[in-house]
């Protein structure tokens, strides 16, 4: 993996420059940045525009991570949007050091799509970091800093305040930044950029927040102060604090990008239509029933707690087994003692990364953790799900609808299971 804008920036100026035919909204954190792109991009269309949505990584199709107006792009359109940049990606690959990764390729893909649309604005989350990342070339008028922690320190540094520091880089001169409640170490080199390009801040807990939050069937019901007003009475179809966490930075977002502020409050009842329709496929999402199967993309310590916390507050599960799948650079110990005492057993499986921890090299954590007594072993995620429903519904008299299954640890086995579970 080499950092290098410049080939991306040669690219695209072959290209004509897709990147400056629209406004948009740039995206970075460790957590929440899908859900988040998704809610932005929910709330503009109920505005009334014509979005571009860039997001990463896919669950079942390359398409997903290029959506126009809240859908994948179709599969002639992306063949034919590839057939105008593949010659001029050779070109560049034939006299670079280095080549063109599939992300270059897919960011070039997706601006060259967003610009061909037209769209009125483009909502677009970074594949890793920031400042390096082949999406800085928009220069967005509207940066958006989600939760910052720990993950991907092998490319990005060891503590957060590094990792903060290549997230910033996405703020460029006289932007509006909205950023979610930081830790210390984040926060000083998010301000120090902000004042380096004469950006602007809004942050959570300050100009925006979560003022109230209830259970609600299939979600939840939020009060949000937005930059404009409160927001009251806007229901979220998706579980846990996280995600309303993710709501109100949305909200805050979107307020900057429509000019609203002191003196000027957006449509309440245009954004909670805007929240009504919006999804975070893989987060938290429930697949079956009877039992319960619910998928979460949790990979790292901070997701994971997010997703316990949800799991404790708004489901009331008799009998709960995991299904653990990771990648061998994650931090699959933390994980599994973040689930540890939410879930009565643990089935830990191998997904189809070729970077997958071995089931066997997982199996042994788990038995550290939970006992060898509450692990069970399942290379094959078929033989994996069998197995953790069999445990889910053993020892269960009558009804089943106390008793449920997660599918966690990567994005990857949620989205193998995903495939498997929704045919």
């Amino acid at each position: 993996m080499v950092f290098d804008l410049g080939r991306i920036e040669e690219l695209l100026d072959l290209l004509g420059s897709p990147q400056r035919a629209y406004p948009a909204i740039h995206l970075t954190g460790t957590n929440g940045k899908t859900s988040t792109a998704r809610m932005i991009d929910s709330l503009l269309r109920a505005f009334g525009l014509h979005t571009g949505r860039y997001t990463s990584p896919h669950l079942e199709s390359v398409r997903e991570r290029i959506s126009l107006d809240g859908e994948p792009i179709g599969e002639e359109r992306f063949v034919s949007v590839y057939r105008e940049v593949a010659p001029l990606a050779r070109l560049i690959d034939e006299r670079a050091d280095e080549p063109l990764t599939y992300f270059d390729l897919t960011t070039a893909l997706a601006f060259a799509t967003f610009a061909d649309a037209p769209v009125d604005v483009a909502v677009v989350e970074v594949g890793l970091g920031g400042a390096e990342d082949s999406t800085n070339v928009l220069s967005a008028g509207v940066a958006v800093l989600t939760p910052i922690g720990l993950d991907h320190t092998e490319w990005l540094g060891d503590t957060i305040q590094d990792i903060a520091l290549a997230k910033s880089g996405i703020i460029h001169k006289g932007a509006t930044v909205i950023s979610a409640t930081q830790p210390e170490e984040a926060a000083e080199p998010i301000l120090e950029r902000c004042a380096e390009v004469g950006a602007t801040i809004a942050r959570e807990g300050g100009e925006f927040g979560v003022l109230r939050r209830t259970m609600a069937v299939g979600g939840q019901v939020l009060s949000l102060q937005g930059l404009g007003g409160v927001y009251d009475n806007v229901f979220l179809p998706l579980h846990g604090a996280h995600q309303a966490q993710n709501a109100a930075i949305a909200l805050a977002a979107v307020e900057a990008f429509l000019g609203a502020g002191a003196s000027r409050q957006l449509d309440v009842e245009t954004v909670r239509q805007g929240f009504a329709t919006a999804d975070s496929p893989g987060r938290l999402e429930r697949v079956r029933s009877a039992p319960t199967i619910l998928l979460d993309g949790a990979h790292n310590p901070h997701g994971m707690a997010a997703t316990v916390n949800a799991l404790q507050e708004e489901f009331a599960f008799s009998r709960l087994i995991a299904l653990v799948g990771v990648l061998e650079d994650k931090d699959a110990e933390n994980l599994l003692e973040l689930l540890e005492p939410v879930v009565d057993a643990v089935v830990v499986t191998q997904n189809s990364s070729p970077r997958a921890m071995p089931a066997a090299e997982l199996a042994e954590l788990a038995a550290e953790i939970f006992g060898p007594e509450r692990v069970e072993t399942a290379p094959e995620l078929p033989d994996a799900i069998e197995a953790a429903v069999a445990l889910a519904e053993s020892d269960v008299q009558g009804e089943l609808s106390g008793v449920g299954v997660l599918v966690t640890g990567s994005v990857v086995t949620v989205a193998d299971a995903r495939r498997l579970l929704k045919r």
